[in-house]
């Protein structure tokens, strides 16, 4: 078969040989297909006849129209589906190897008279004029701190012209997430860009059929720094592709950096934190061209800082609680009655009370939880030893292991009600004096057998003297010659 290179060769030769048979001769074809193309004036592929005709009969042309009307009432059935129903339909007449055929003439109705695509727009960003931002998961890396499965999610910001990025350990998508991780962005930035595009965060975006676009509270925040908010639309995570494409890269290289590094184990959270400032600065330390552009128009940040809390107004209860979102924390009992405010922050909350902070009590994930701290209410617990065994939050009084086990022993040697009275003696100690030595206390008791009360706690204490360590343990030296012994054992056996 005749090549385009070989024409293109004769027509080259026919310029200087003197006759035909030798230029076609060198150009490799017959002189009667060389006078032919010399003729056409055209190369092979410019005259070849495009393949329009079948080879084999088309198993489907009875059935394809009531295939197609099919398609067009439901675009999204796959050629399998309706290949399943053709061979239930008509028993013995379809065989399992003309599905391949059947997808073929779907993939190509798809393409000439199926429903428009959805296209892309690739977009053109300038420096300095938007910035975007999401939350993803990391609980797919596995990663631990102490040996303790470390759930989070990381607030993503990004800026798209260079690809900057930044990020912030949470636990959910609340504002006071999205507030800290965006100032902690814009701050570490230097500067504040024209507009910040999120996705239809609850906490940030209205629902539909309100009148407002923002909420209150988002509206505040980026008013302060002097943005322009941006929404994308329903269903259209797409519009902050950036940022989304942004998550699988820096997923990506914060597995691999973990590889390298041998273990996904950090010995505390700030052993984290740094890890992933450092991966920030490599990613970014390739970006210094464009990011440099941005610096150059970026505004400049506000005098100071937004508070990224919520305030609520409330007040404490008899119980000596307060409610929170949706979750209970105790208070001290002076507060009884009084109403407080409290500030709630990403990871802790305030109590404030006479202009001042009187209390900070970490911030429960989720709701329908409570937080009972006993030295807040111990000190009526004594008085009232009756309501310790039913009372609502009776295990938030036992601040480790031992205190239980105390506990459970003193119940099996007294009554209910004087167990209750010895417990909260023990109790009390550790709020008045000090938690660690009087579990230390019950360690060495608990080890020795002996029998638990609150003088005998009470007396160790103040006794002065130490405990053992609980990391001293005593190993028996290894002799090696008994595996020796073993292992002639072994060989008397097999022989």
């Amino acid at each position: 078969m005749v090549t385009d290179r070989q024409v293109r060769l004769l027509m080259k030769l026919m310029q200087k040989e003197k006759t035909l048979r030798v230029a076609a001769a060198k150009s490799g074809m017959d002189e009667k297909t060389a006078r032919k193309y010399r003729g056409l004036g055209k190369l092979p592929s410019e005259v070849k006849r495009e393949h329009s005709w079948r080879t084999r009969e088309d198993s489907f042309s009875e059935v394809w129209e009531e295939i197609r009307s099919k398609l067009h009432l439901n675009a999204g059935l796959e050629a399998k589906t309706l290949f399943k129903d053709l061979q239930r339909r008509y028993p013995g007449r379809f065989s399992d190897g003309q599905l391949r055929t059947l997808q073929r003439r779907v993939k190509i109705w798809r393409a000439t008279e199926g429903p428009a695509k959805e296209v892309f727009f690739d977009q053109v960003y300038e420096p300095g004029v938007l910035c975007q931002s999401d939350f993803t998961s990391m609980n797919t890396l596995a990663i631990t701190i102490a040996r303790h499965r470390f759930n989070h999610l990381i607030y993503h910001f990004v800026l798209p012209y260079s690809n900057w990025e930044a990020g912030t350990i949470c636990f959910s998508e609340s504002f006071e997430s999205l507030s800290e991780g965006l100032q902690n962005a814009l701050w570490e930035l230097g500067g504040v860009p024209k507009a910040h595009r999120t996705d239809r965060l609850t906490t940030a975006v209205q629902k539909t059929d309100h009148p407002e676009e923002f909420t209150r509270r988002y509206t505040g925040l980026i008013k302060h720094y002097g943005l322009d908010g941006q929404k994308i639309q329903a269903a259209s995570p797409n519009e902050n592709g950036d940022v989304e494409q942004s998550h699988y890269r820096f997923k990506n290289a914060v597995d691999q950096t973990l590889m390298l590094r041998g273990s996904r184990d950090f010995a505390d959270r700030s052993e984290y934190a740094s890890f992933l400032g450092r991966l920030f600065k490599q990613l970014n330390a390739g970006r210094r061209g464009r990011f440099e552009e941005e610096l150059k128009v970026l505004r400049r940040l506000p005098e100071k800082r937004l508070e990224a809390c919520k305030r609520f107004d409330v007040r404490v209860t008899r119980g000596s609680t307060v409610r929170v979102n949706h979750n209970v924390y105790s208070v001290d009992s002076r507060l009884i009655g009084e109403s407080v405010n409290v500030r709630l922050y990403v990871e802790h909350l305030e109590v404030w009370y006479g202009q001042r902070t009187v209390e900070t009590i970490p911030r429960l994930r989720g709701e329908g939880k409570h937080y009972i701290q006993y030295r807040h209410i111990i000190d009526w617990l004594v008085r009232k030893p009756g309501a310790f065994e039913n009372y609502r939050y009776r295990n938030d009084l036992f601040p480790t292991s031992r205190f239980r086990m105390a506990y459970d022993a003193l119940k099996k040697r007294h009554s209910q009600q004087k167990a209750s009275r010895e417990y909260l003696r023990i109790l009390h100690l550790a709020a008045k004096e000090n938690e660690r030595c009087v579990d230390d206390a019950l360690r060495m008791l608990i080890g020795k057998n002996a029998i638990i009360t609150a003088d005998a706690v009470e007396e160790m204490v103040f006794s002065g003297n130490k405990p053992d360590p609980v990391t001293d343990v005593s190993i028996a030296e290894v002799d090696l010659g008994d595996y020796d012994v073993l292992l002639g054992e072994e060989a008397v056996v097999t022989c």
